[in-house]
């Protein structure tokens, strides 16, 4: 799929001609400069997704598009990957998310660890995981992804191991680990959960309570890489590991 992708809030029912306007029909005309005869794509981000044809541009943000026949649904990848992100400082949040969504992450949870400098509370909190949802949304957009990946509410350690119990894989990237996480023997479907930790590392309570749920501790490698870079190199590793890259 190689044409570009726009956001709608529904699509059952739709065609054959629509109308895309508001900030997505701004990004086509204005941004993207879409003309009459190019093709797009429209999505509802959680699946669904259908084929269209420009029809005609009109102002700086409307759309109008032809030829939406065919409704599609890309089901749910398998193993679904989730990724538990402890909060890193400044923007790298919204950097992780997004290059955890171009690589096809699933799922990402936000993570308040306890030796995370950043700290999600009240109104910045909420803020801040906006900003995650939306930096998804984009990055979804811009991967050509119709499935995007969902970012829950931020977590907390009793909360992450509850999830990682239920795993049918769990691990734990850890200086701890005495095997490589290339090397570790991973479920054909079901549920893998990894966890990253913030720029101070995991803690010991914290690796207890997770191993204590069943997540084993691996490296990644011989380098030390930031935690909003971690997650994605382990993410692309499972990838062509599940053969979900293939």
């Amino acid at each position: 799929m190689t044409a570009p992708v726009f956001v709608v809030d529904e699509l059952v029912g739709i065609g054959p001609e629509f109308v895309l306007d508001g900030p997505e029909g701004r990004h086509a005309v204005s941004v993207k400069r879409l003309r009459p005869g190019e093709d797009l794509v429209l999505t509802d981000g959680r699946g669904r997704w259908i084929e269209g044809v420009v029809k005609a541009a009109e102002g700086k943000d409307r759309l109008v598009v032809m030829d939406l026949e065919t409704l599609h649904e890309e089901p749910p990848e398998s193993p679904r990957i989730t990724v538990v992100q402890a909060l890193p400082k400044g923007d790298r949040g919204e950097l992780a998310v997004e290059t955890m969504t171009e690589v096809g992450v699933d799922a990402v949870v936000p993570w308040q660890a306890s030796r995370c400098i950043t700290q999600w509370k009240g109104e910045r909190g909420l803020k801040a995981l906006g900003k995650w949802r939306a930096t998804a949304r984009e990055a979804g957009k811009q991967s050509r992804r119709v499935r995007f990946p969902e970012v829950a509410d931020a977590a907390s350690t009793k909360q992450v191991a509850s999830l990682l119990a239920e795993a049918d894989f769990a691990a734990v990237l850890h200086e701890s680990g005495e095997e490589p996480l290339a090397r570790a023997e991973l479920p054909a479907g079901g549920e893998i959960v990894l966890v990253v930790g913030p720029e101070g590392g995991v803690s010991p309570e914290e690796l207890g309570a997770f191993e204590a749920a069943g997540a084993k501790a691996y490296v990644l490698g011989r380098t030390v890489l930031r935690t909003s870079t971690a997650g994605t190199a382990a993410a692309a590793l499972l990838m062509g590991r599940t053969g979900r890259w293939s």
